[in-house]
């Protein structure tokens, strides 16, 4: 298109290179929660658990299987979209902050292998008690929040998108104040899974505002990119972000009023986050409907965009609704975030194919790329469905092998159909990261002399 309303402007200069390294920090991280994601679903599967004797590297993998593929991608994606809005002129800062990112980064990957990881399976952030990982996360964790500081110093927000990035980058700094209040709030005598609980528990669902808020802006830029003509004035657009920004006005006031340590404390930021959540329903419907009414775009290098639209939407939409089905602990609640990250990952998936020309890299418009969306989209339908499936007769979270109690037939159905959809998952995000690391790495076409 010759003019977007609803995408952010191609990046130049340092902005381009350094959006271009986020990039690549993110994938690598992808690539290596893949492999211990493929460790977590035969540990969980029917018939194949069996043969695993490892259950605490089960529970280690799972540790830094989420920590890469949802705290580290989803950061480092972040990066992408708050460098590429900002206006860089001394890149030596932006640089720091990315190597120390990567360094906190490879930390993490290595820490199971240092010793024994002590798994805990809090929720956001689960934690190895072990050095090495704890000063991974570390050292991500101060060079995210020097990323924030920096990004609210260098950021526009003129556009819808731009505003929309921007307000991103104020929810995560909230997030940030949040982290900092529980700590300093925190119980004394508090240590181990309780303290970690805590530590994590306002922060992280602050933080999912801000993956919503890059979830709309990606739709609406996919939904414009691959042919859609978005019928909504900027000013509109702009105040529906804003409307999604509100529900965190409300965070200061929670940490006030409630202890820490309280069972109103918790149940105010799950409801922040349920009843909050539904101010993304109208940009969402916006982007929605103008994606699956657009006509079809024949060029193929849009295929991968649309195709990743389309299965973003359908994977949040199934997570919001089993969010509503939640009772009790058990699958029903991986079902549900299972379904809302995915849609968020399977969204800046389809971003990064869009991108991938702009920063310099080779186009991903191959046949694997187009169906890369449907494989990991539609393997990652059947993981949830069948957790869902498996939550309403009982089976409860976090467990695996003997575990598990599977001994009835729709438990062994609904757990069944949960591992082999992971597994398709597995091919489809493997596809991912090797579609998007051969476009990183081909060598430019040579010109005839």
């Amino acid at each position: 298109m010759n003019q977007q309303i609803f995408g952010l402007p191609d990046p130049q200069g340092h902005a381009r290179t350094l959006a271009a390294g986020w990039l690549k920090l993110g994938v690598f991280a992808l690539l290596a929660a893949g492999l211990f994601s493929l460790l977590l679903v035969l540990s969980r599967t029917p018939g194949v658990q069996d043969m695993i004797p490892w259950l605490d590297f089960f529970h280690t993998a799972l540790v830094v299987h989420v920590v890469l593929s949802v705290v580290i991608w989803f950061m480092a994606f972040a990066g992408v979209l708050w460098t590429a809005n900002s206006r860089i002129e001394q890149p030596l800062w932006d640089k720091a902050i990315l190597a120390v990112a990567a360094i906190g980064t490879v930390l993490i990957i290595l820490s199971p292998f240092s010793g024994d990881g002590n798994p805990l399976l809090n929720n956001y952030v689960p934690i190895l008690q072990q050095p090495v990982f704890l000063w991974g996360l570390a050292v991500f964790g101060i060079a995210f929040t020097w990323l924030i500081i920096r990004s609210l110093m260098v950021a526009e927000w003129g556009t819808p998108s731009e505003a929309g990035v921007y307000f991103s980058i104020l929810v995560a700094a909230v997030a940030l104040i949040a982290l900092l209040m529980s700590g300093v709030n925190m119980p004394a005598g508090l240590s181990g899974q309780g303290f970690y609980e805590l530590l994590f528990w306002g922060g992280g669902h602050v933080l999912q505002f801000t993956h919503a808020l890059l979830l709309m802006v990606a739709w609406l830029w996919l939904a414009e990119a691959t042919g859609a003509k978005i019928r909504l004035a900027p000013s509109i657009a702009k105040a529906l972000f804003g409307l999604m920004l509100l529900p965190v006005l409300a965070v200061p006031f929670i940490y006030l009023q409630y202890d820490l340590a309280s069972a109103e404390h918790r149940a105010a930021f799950t409801q922040l986050m349920k009843y909050g959540g539904l101010t993304a329903l109208p940009l969402g419907a916006v982007a929605a409907f103008h994606a699956f009414t657009a006509g079809r775009v024949g060029e193929a290098v849009l295929r991968p965009q649309r195709n990743a639209l389309y299965a973003s939407i359908v994977l949040f939409a199934a997570g919001g609704i089993i969010g509503f089905l939640i009772h009790g602990v058990n699958v029903v609640i991986p079902a549900h975030y299972h379904g809302s990250i995915v849609g968020v990952t399977l969204a800046f998936m389809g971003l990064t194919y869009y991108l991938l020309p702009r920063l310099g890299f080779q186009p991903a418009g191959s046949k694997w790329a187009a169906w890369q969306p449907y494989v990991y989209g539609g393997g990652q339908l059947m993981h949830i469905l069948g957790l869902a499936w498996s939550g309403g007769y009982g089976v409860q979270r976090k467990t695996a092998g003997a575990a598990q109690g599977l001994h009835d037939l729709p438990q062994i159905l609904g757990m069944g159909m949960m591992g082999l959809g992971g597994l398709i998952a597995i091919i489809g995000g493997g596809i991912f990261v090797l579609v998007v690391l051969r476009a990183m790495y081909a060598k430019p076409h040579q010109t005839s002399r």
